[in-house]
C-alpha cells in the first residue's frame, strides 16, 4: 500500500480547475507526502502532458485525480436559470459531457501512475480492475457510510474521507437537492462511522490547514490527511491572484450551486448570496458560468467568481509547499506529543 510507504501522512488535495500544476504535485511528492494531480476540465492529451512533466519534476510516486462521470440534466431543469443569467452576465453554452473519463481512463491504463483517486462517484469493478492490472490503487471520495460500503463492494483500496468543511464541490455519488436540507457530515463525524463500517484504509480531507487538524484526524483512525486549502498560497500552485488574497481575508463559506450546478463550498460572495435557489444541474451550468467567471477573474471582481475553499481558508500559510509539508508534519508531532502527555483523569 502506497500510504505505509510515505513519510510524512499527507496527500495533495487535487484542486482541478488552476491551483492543481505538476510544480505543486512534485514539491508536495518530494517532500515525503503524494502529490495529486487534479485531470478535471483536462483533455487527455493535456492530462499527459501534465504526466510527464510532473515525472521530470520527481522521481517520487503521484497520483492523478479524476471526476466520475454523472447523467446528463434536462434542460428544462435548468434552462430558466441560464437565461436568468444571460440577462446580467455573459454566459457560454450550457453542455453535457462525461469530462473525458473514457479518453483518461485509457491513457492511465497505457501510461499509469501509482494512484487514481475518483471524486462524483466510484469506477465500476471492472474499471478498477483494468487499474489494478496494471499496478495502480484506486481510491474513492465518500461523503457517507452508504457511499463506502458501494466502494468498498467495488474493489477500492482506500476511502477520501471528504467532510462537509471541504472547499470546493461536494464528491458525493448523487447530488440530490432534496438532501440539500440536511447537514452535510463533518468529517470526525464521518471518520468515526467509517472506520466503524469498512476496514478500508481512510485518508481525511476537509479544511485541514494546521498540524495540529493533521495530528486530530490522525488520533481519529485517519491513515492520512489529504489536504487542499492549505496549499492555494504556495508559489508552486496556479491559483488565481484574485483568490490567493481573497483566502487571507476571514469571509465566511458557504455552500452554493450557483457556479456549476453542483454543491460547493467556497467564500461567500454576492452571486452566491443573488442565486441561493440555482438548479442542480452539473456540469452544465458550470458551463454556461464559465465566461462570467473569467471575465470576474479579469477584472478582479471576487463578487462574481467562485471562491472555492475550506472553512479554515483564513490559516493558508504562504510558503513554499515542500516547506509547508515539512512545517505541517513537525506541528502534527509536536500536537501528538501533547495529547498524549495529558493526563485523563481517571487513567
Amino acid at each position: 500500500m502506497l500510504l505505509d510507504e510515505l513519510n510524512t501522512p499527507i496527500v495533495l488535495a487535487p484542486m482541478a480547475g488552476g491551483p492543481s500544476t505538476p510544480e505543486l504535485a512534485a514539491a508536495v511528492s518530494d517532500a515525503g507526502g503524494l502529490g495529486f494531480l487534479g485531470a478535471g476540465y483536462l483533455g487527455a492529451e493535456d492530462l499527459g502532458g501534465r504526466i510527464k512533466q510532473t515525472r521530470t519534476l520527481t522521481s517520487a510516486a503521484f497520483g492523478v485525480n479524476l471526476f466520475y462521470p454523472s447523467a446528463p440534466s434536462p434542460v428544462t431543469s435548468f434552462g430558466d436559470y441560464v437565461d436568468q443569467l444571460a440577462r446580467e452576465f455573459p454566459v457560454g453554452e450550457a453542455r453535457f459531457d462525461t469530462d473525458g473519463w473514457a479518453a483518461k481512463l485509457d491513457l492511465l491504463i497505457a501510461d499509469p501512475v501509482r494512484v487514481v483517486s475518483s471524486t462524483f462517484g466510484c469506477p465500476s469493478p471492472e474499471e478498477i480492475a483494468r487499474l489494478h492490472a496494471v499496478g495502480t490503487e484506486v481510491w474513492v471520495t465518500v461523503t457517507s457510510v452508504a457511499e463506502a460500503r458501494i466502494a468498498v463492494e467495488a474493489g477500492a483500496d482506500a476511502l477520501i474521507a471528504q467532510g462537509g468543511e471541504a472547499g470546493g464541490h461536494r464528491g458525493s455519488f448523487a447530488d440530490r437537492p432534496e438532501d440539500d436540507t440536511a447537514d452535510p457530515l463533518g468529517l470526525l463525524a464521518l471518520l468515526q462511522l467509517l472506520t466503524a463500517a469498512v476496514e478500508l484504509p481512510v485518508i481525511a480531507t476537509g479544511s485541514i490547514t494546521t498540524g495540529a487538524a493533521l495530528a486530530a484526524v490522525l488520533t481519529a483512525g485517519a491513515a492520512a490527511a489529504q489536504i487542499g486549502t492549505a496549499f492555494l498560497r504556495c508559489p508552486e500552485a496556479g491559483t488565481a491572484p484574485l483568490i490567493r488574497d481573497a483566502i487571507t481575508l476571514d469571509t465566511p463559506t458557504m455552500l452554493t450551486r450557483a457556479f456549476t450546478g453542483r454543491r460547493a463550498r467556497g467564500l461567500r460572495n454576492k452571486f452566491m448570496l443573488d442565486h441561493q435557489q440555482a438548479p442542480a444541474a452539473y456540469p452544465e451550468i458550470h458551463y454556461a458560468t464559465g465566461p462570467l467567471r473569467a471575465a470576474a477573474r479579469a477584472s478582479g471582481n471576487a463578487d462574481e467568481v467562485n471562491l472555492w475553499a475550506g472553512q479554515a481558508h483564513s490559516l493558508a500559510p504562504e510558503l513554499p509547499a515542500g516547506e509547508l509539508v515539512r512545517q505541517l508534519s513537525r506541528e502534527a508531532k509536536e500536537a501528538l506529543n501533547r495529547a498524549v502527555s495529558i493526563r485523563i483523569q481517571g487513567y
